[in-house]
């Protein structure tokens, strides 16, 4: 991914969003194109109108603390847009923008035994472990039947952005497909931001800018998110609706891999829903351990 055009693409695309009344300043004529002009976000900045430019241009390498704080406020920028400008102007600076040590093999580190005697420990949630490029790298019982569409039969890793933006079974799964894609895209976005040398992210995006159009279109508006905490809704091929929320936990020993739950409030349809789709997961165990051939 060009830093430079990672750069000018984030900042002007933050102007354009702000309008004159936003930030406090009169409104005078009409405009050419939405948001502020440069001369507007420089002098709220505090900066230069040409030096302003030069950082829109992609020109950030050296860019003091104080000049991305002043950027920050001018943009109105909120705590992961901040973060991500911080990373942007690391990576070029040459800078590890990720501050993350040396991993292993994502698989590797999700098959170690602990962490999926930890999984598999959360009995009443949906728990799963992710990485960086939306690989489903494991999962705990009830994640695998509740993710039973997305895994599917065998291959590579399943991955929650393909089947975001490829498997039309998406749009069931999702009742609120524009709002999760949107978020998709922005993790993305972010981890892009922080690993802008992440081969196999580079990869992914590549793949879906090619395939998806949705992906194309929401990928060129350069929004950032953090996933964290909230919650989501669901519609399952076995129980149903759902409305779930979700913890989102970083895993100190394997860096780069999260850990996400999602449970249901006690007592609501979706609890109820989610015991039922455990013990379907069960029962369909259970009946493949009985079909399946003694050893001779």
């Amino acid at each position: 991914m060009d830093n430079r055009s990672e750069v000018r693409d984030f900042l002007t695309t933050r102007r354009a969003r702000l309008t004159p009344e936003q930030v406090g300043l009169p409104t005078a004529g009409s405009r050419r194109v939405p948001g502020l002009r440069r001369s507007e976000v420089a002098a709220l900045a505090g900066l230069s109108v040409e030096y302003y430019a030069r950082l829109e241009r992609g020109q950030i390498s050296g860019a003091s603390s104080s000049v991305l704080e002043s950027l920050a406020r001018a943009l109105q920028l909120d705590d992961t847009e901040r973060a991500h400008l911080y990373d942007l102007a690391r990576a070029a600076d040459g800078i590890p923008t990720s501050g993350r040590p040396r991993r292993r093999t994502a698989t590797k580190a999700a098959a170690r035994l602990s962490l999926r005697w930890a999984l598999e420990a959360i009995t009443d949630g949906v728990a799963f472990v992710r990485d960086t490029q939306q690989n489903l790298l494991a999962t705990n019982a009830l994640g695998r039947a509740f993710y039973a569409p997305v895994i599917g039969d065998g291959g590579r890793p399943p991955n929650l952005a393909r089947f975001q933006f490829l498997d039309p079974a998406s749009r069931d799964f999702y009742p609120d497909w524009d709002r999760f894609a949107a978020m998709c895209v922005g993790v993305i976005r972010a981890e892009a931001g922080r690993d802008p040398h992440d081969r196999g992210l580079q990869d992914l995006v590549g793949e879906l800018s090619t395939r998806s159009e949705d992906f194309r279109r929401l990928w060129a508006d350069h929004n950032v998110r953090t996933h964290g905490t909230g919650s989501k809704r669901f519609h399952h091929p076995v129980v149903g609706d759902l409305t779930l929320a979700y913890e989102e936990l970083a895993i100190t020993a394997e860096p780069g891999l999260v850990l996400l739950v999602y449970t249901a409030e006690p007592g609501s349809p979706s609890a109820e829903r989610l015991r039922l789709l455990a013990s379907w997961a069960a029962t369909v165990i259970d009946t493949a351990a009985v079909s399946e051939p003694e050893a001779t």
